[in-house]
């Protein structure tokens, strides 16, 4: 008969695995601390020196999270002279990492008893609320000190726009807008310049916006990309004179294409984006009044109307470097960001407030901003000086 095939238990292979994991962390530190105790004594244990310092007193047990699970620190004590170590600091009980970690899950939307979860089945030992707390506490710290940086450099093209996010209000809830600025620095690179809330895209609310980011530095604006909110262009005028404005072409598109009739608008759609692929202002100029006229006689005079008031407002990239044009006639820069904010804060529903959501939302920027996305060259700016 054939011999049986013994095969592992995987489970019990992962758990010694992890234990063996365990214990090699936790020897690290232990023999660390008793190296660092020694060269303080002058002497190892029960060794009698005559220039010893001090003696040792025994030892006390730590616990301390950490990634690989709870391990147990000895601590050293010593006679005639204070322990201090720079291995592990006092007061500390969880790696820094497991820290972090709870951080990036508190920003995530995550709650605090569901954090207490997630570290008792991850790391072995729960945390307290207050503990999750304080953590926010300095992460929002951290946060807050980046959206009120100084901004360094000239930023010629800026992308603005707000995104409408929920939050209680005395014990109801409604809609709180969070305005977000994005610019391409004299570099080429993308930076998220600013966030801020507004109770609603409001003239004073933009003007405040564009004053603040104004404060901090921004400056060498050649043209502001965004939506037609209410009050948008007006307060970019009046703070910045000197740039340009240009209206979002896919705001355009929807604005049109909700005056002509269904059964037209695919024609539409596509009449409306030659009027963007054609290679000088001349041009689209001349291909938006062919459409005008088309569409006019489709009988939609609503979306003739639209067509001839509104697109001069999206031809402003015609001025710049037509190696340009690609990157700055839309809003992709921005909408990319918008929905990595949106995808991280929809799991959290309605926010308890206003800094609440603007918190989340300036640690996403700031995520997507030390990621990659922030250092690839995304234009060659020195064309703007040629």
């Amino acid at each position: 008969m054939p011999e049986p095939i013994a095969t592992p238990n995987e489970e019990s292979l992962r758990a010694g695995l992890r234990e063996l994991i365990r214990k090699t962390v936790e020897e690290m530190p232990n023999g660390l601390l008793e190296e660092e105790a020694g060269d303080l004594v002058g002497a190892e244990r029960c060794e009698r020196t005559a220039d010893r310092e001090a003696y040792r007193a025994g030892r006390y047990e730590r616990k301390l999270a950490t990634t690989s699970g709870e391990v147990t620190i000895r601590m050293p004590k010593l006679k005639g002279m204070r322990f201090a170590t720079a291995i592990i600091e006092r007061y500390r009980r969880r790696e820094t990492s497991v820290e972090e970690a709870m951080v990036g899950m508190r920003l995530a939307g995550v709650s605090t008893r569901r954090i207490e979860d997630v570290s008792e089945m991850l790391w072995g030992s729960s945390v307290s609320a207050a503990t999750v707390s304080n953590l926010d506490e300095k992460a929002f710290e951290a946060v807050e000190e980046r959206r009120d940086r100084p901004l360094e450099r000239a930023c010629p093209y800026v992308y603005v726009d707000g995104i409408y996010l929920k939050r209680s209000w005395g014990g109801s809830y409604g809609n709180v807008a969070v305005m977000v600025a994005i610019g391409v620095s004299d570099d080429g690179c993308r930076e998220a310049i600013g966030a801020a809330e507004g109770l609603a895209e409001s003239s004073e609310r933009w003007r405040e916006f564009l004053s603040w980011l104004r404060s901090r530095g921004l400056r060498g604006v050649r043209m502001f990309t965004g939506g037609r909110a209410a009050g948008m262009v007006g307060s970019i005028a009046e703070v910045f004179p000197e740039a340009a404005y240009q209206r979002r072409a896919v705001r355009f598109y929807r604005n049109v294409l909700a005056k002509a009739p269904k059964t037209r608008r695919a024609k539409a759609a596509a009449m409306l984006k030659a009027i963007h692929a054609t290679e000088s202002r001349e041009a689209s100029e001349g291909k938006a009044a062919e459409v005008a006229d088309e569409l006019e006689s489709m009988r939609p005079e609503g979306a003739a109307k639209a067509v001839r008031d509104g697109c001069a407002e999206t031809l402003t990239y015609t001025r710049f470097p037509a190696a340009h044009w690609r990157r700055i006639r839309a809003n992709s820069a921005i909408e990319r960001l918008n929905r990595e904010i949106r995808r991280r804060t929809r799991v959290v529903g309605t926010f308890p407030d206003g800094n609440s959501a603007l918190m989340l939302v300036t640690a996403r920027l700031k995520y997507v901003a030390e990621s990659e996305w922030g250092s690839r060259r995304y234009l060659d700016v020195a064309l703007l000086e040629g």
